[in-house]
C-alpha cells in the first residue's frame, strides 16, 4: 500500500492506495498536521511507502515528517522533472510547483483514458489559481498563475472599503457590489482558461477538454464550456502515477 501526501498552501490531503485504487482519502488543515497520527491516521495500516509533494515550505515538511516517525516511514518528496509520465516539461524546473506537475501526469492519463491523448487545460484553483496548458503530444508548454478567488475578493474589499464585496453570487447582469464582486472574480478566471484553451486549440488544431481541481473547482466549473470535469483529488492522483 502506498501512503499519498499533498501539502497545499493552506490544507495537506492524503489518500492510501492498493494496487486496486483508493481505500481511504482525507484532509487537514495545515494547521492541524499534528494530529494526523492521533485522528486520521491511527486506524490505518502502516504504508510499505510513503509518497509526496509539498508546496507549503520547510516547516510544514518537518510536521509531516514528524508524524510518520511513528511508523518509522520515510517519505518521497517528488519534483518535477524534465519528463516523466508520458509528459515533456518545457516549464523551468526549479520553479514549477511540484503539485502542478503531478496534476499534469494524472491529467495526461485522464485525457489518454477520456479522449485518446486530446491537448487539456488543467485547473488549480485553490489559494492561488494556475491554468496549464497540455498538448496531445504530451508537452506541457507552460502556464499562468493568479490570486484565488479569496484572493481576489479581499484585494477588492481593501481598495474599495465602502464596497460590499461579501457574499456576492455569480449573475448574468450584477446590480449590487456583492453580485458584482462573485461575478467579476469568477469570470476572470474562466476568461483566463477560455483564453488559455482557445491558444492552445489554435496551435494543436485538436480538442481541447478542461480539468478542475482544487478548493474553488466547483465555483468555476459551472460557468465553462464543455467539455470539463471535476477532479476531487487530481494532484493525489498524479503522486499515485509517479509513484507508480
Amino acid at each position: 500500500m502506498i501512503l499519498c501526501i499533498d501539502v497545499g498552501a493552506s490544507r495537506l490531503k492524503w489518500g492510501l492506495a492498493s494496487p486496486h485504487g483508493w481505500l481511504k482519502q482525507g484532509g487537514v488543515a495545515n494547521a492541524e498536521i499534528g494530529t494526523l497520527m492521533l485522528r486520521d491516521w491511527q486506524n490505518l495500516p502502516r504504508p510499505a511507502r510513503v509518497v509526496g509533494v509539498n508546496t507549503a515550505g520547510e516547516a510544514q515538511r518537518v510536521r509531516v515528517e514528524g508524524q510518520l516517525a511513528r511508523w518509522r516511514a520515510g517519505i518521497e518528496w517528488l519534483r518535477p522533472a524534465s519528463q516523466g509520465g508520458g509528459i515533456v516539461n518545457d516549464y523551468r524546473q526549479n520553479e514549477l510547483g511540484a503539485d502542478r506537475w503531478a496534476s499534469l501526469i494524472a491529467a495526461r492519463r485522464r485525457s489518454a483514458r477520456d479522449d485518446g491523448g486530446d491537448a487539456c487545460v488543467v485547473v488549480n484553483a485553490g489559494t492561488s489559481v494556475t491554468v496549464d496548458a497540455l498538448d496531445a503530444d504530451g508537452h506541457f508548454r507552460g502556464g499562468i498563475m493568479m490570486p484565488g478567488l479569496h484572493a481576489m475578493l479581499k484585494t477588492l474589499a481593501d481598495a474599495m472599503p465602502q464596497a460590499r464585496t461579501g457574499g456576492g453570487r455569480v449573475k448574468e447582469f450584477p446590480v449590487n457590489d456583492a453580485d458584482a464582486a462573485a461575478t467579476g472574480v469568477v469570470r476572470a478566471v474562466c476568461g483566463a482558461v477560455a483564453e488559455t484553451r482557445a491558444r492552445l486549440a489554435a496551435a494543436d488544431g485538436a480538442p481541447v477538454r478542461v480539468y478542475v481541481a482544487g478548493g474553488a473547482a466547483r465555483e468555476i466549473a459551472p460557468h465553462l464550456v464543455a467539455p470539463v470535469e471535476v477532479v476531487d483529488n487530481l494532484v493525489l492522483d498524479g503522486v499515485l502515477a509517479l509513484a507508480d
